[in-house]
């Protein structure tokens, strides 16, 4: 829990640092953290937990950073009216960060969630682990490229906390060093398999927590597409920004009803397992995961404003999120289009480095990480992500 003592130790200060630089971090920070918060939850790691409040001070602070630079950017009434949603951005990635840190500390504190999640996860599911780095490791002082980790195990390093400094999009040329804290993420074995290199010591998963309701699987079940409903809702969010595509925005909307009916069924669900538990209470914590997951998704809802209200996009806002590695766009499948009636592989094949990550049918159900065997139907809105040339090319060829 977020005290006065923890800003009296984190005084800021004005520094002169380019908005979109700022805003760059803020992107990264807030997609990493919804990442990590869930996979907190999800692996009932209490180290996960912990790294998401680090970066949610790290967040604080370049809130902060932006809200003085923003201020000092504003000129004229034009600037103002461009700048507006940029300070939208800038709350809607501190209420992002908030939610985060609420979840982490349901792993963390008192409000235990009786379930034994682990056990229940989907056994394709990816999973993300913590690695401290040793000094004698076979990776340390050297670079990811050097390792050609990803290639060679089909392990990623999402991000690397060195201190209190973050590397949110380490690339071939980042450097390992001895110290590191590691964030990978990729099949449980091969995770393992890289942990124990990184860290001397063998990967533990955490055992089931011990539960006395019986119907966990519709918990479970929400719960995950709870993280993948979020994780979406904020890239889809920025990628509207960038586009200025009101088709984007609109799927976040439809994405934000979406989480509307997730948290209503995981609090019903929540109140029904109170006859079966003796203490009730304990159920508290699945409550404060509803409330934080509605948080996430009307935050992203709000990045969206600028587009859903017709304001002319600041420069600086798309220059921002263009820094990223990766673009999330929206593919419609027409009618007799080459994608009508095919399956998610068709996709996969007319474009590589891109993936599937989201249909939204016109029955308005939402599949998620869909298999590649998955049938498309026209109407069927596509929600892929890819390199920036990759998701260009894709569109160009459907003449876009």
């Amino acid at each position: 829990m977020v005290t006065f003592d923890d800003f009296d130790s984190q005084a800021v200060e004005y520094e002169p640092v380019g908005v979109k630089d700022l805003l760059v971090d803020m992107k990264n920070s807030s997609e990493l953290l919804v990442d990590l918060a869930y996979s907190a939850l999800l692996h009932n790691s209490d180290a996960l937990a912990e790294e998401v409040l680090q970066l949610e001070a790290e967040i604080d602070v370049l809130q902060m950073q932006a809200r003085m630079n923003m201020l000092m950017a504003a000129r004229s009434t034009t600037d103002a009216k461009q700048l507006a949603p940029v300070l939208g951005i800038i709350g809607a990635t501190e209420k992002i960060s908030e939610a985060g840190g609420e979840i982490a500390n349901v792993v963390l504190g008192e409000d235990d969630l009786p379930m034994a999640i682990r056990a229940a996860l989907p056994e394709a599911m990816e999973v993300l682990a913590r690695a401290e780095l040793l000094e004698e490791s076979a990776y340390a002082d050297r670079t990811l490229g050097g390792i050609n980790l990803q290639t060679e195990t089909g392990v990623r390093v999402i991000a690397i906390r060195r201190g209190e400094e973050w590397t949110l999009d380490p690339d071939f040329d980042t450097r390992l060093h001895g110290g590191d804290i590691l964030l990978l993420r990729g099949a449980e074995d091969n995770v393992a398999t890289v942990y124990e290199t990184a860290t001397g010591e063998g990967f533990e998963v955490p055992g089931p927590r011990e539960t006395e309701i019986t119907d966990l699987s519709r918990a479970v079940d929400t719960i995950v597409l709870m993280k993948n409903v979020s994780e979406l809702s904020v890239d889809l969010a920025y990628g509207s920004v960038l586009f200025d595509d009101e088709e984007l925005a609109a799927e976040v909307h439809a994405l934000e009803v979406e989480v509307d009916g997730l948290q209503a069924r995981l609090e019903a669900w929540t109140l029904r397992a109170a006859k079966d538990v003796e203490d009730p209470v304990s159920l508290r914590g699945l409550l404060r995961l509803a409330s934080s997951t509605e948080l996430i998704s009307d935050a992203a809802l709000e990045i969206t404003e600028g587009v859903l209200r017709d304001i002319d996009t600041h420069p600086v806002i798309a220059e921002s999120v263009r820094e990223s590695d990766a673009a999330v766009r929206r593919v419609s499948v027409e009618p007799d289009s080459r994608f009508d009636e095919a399956t998610v592989q068709a996709v996969l094949d007319a474009q590589s480095g891109i993936s599937v990550i989201a249909i939204h049918g016109t029955d308005d159900e939402w599949a998620f990480y869909p298999d590649a065997d998955q049938r498309l139907h026209a109407g069927d809105a596509l929600i892929v992500r890819g390199t920036w040339a990759a998701t260009e090319q894709l569109l160009a060829s459907l003449g876009r």
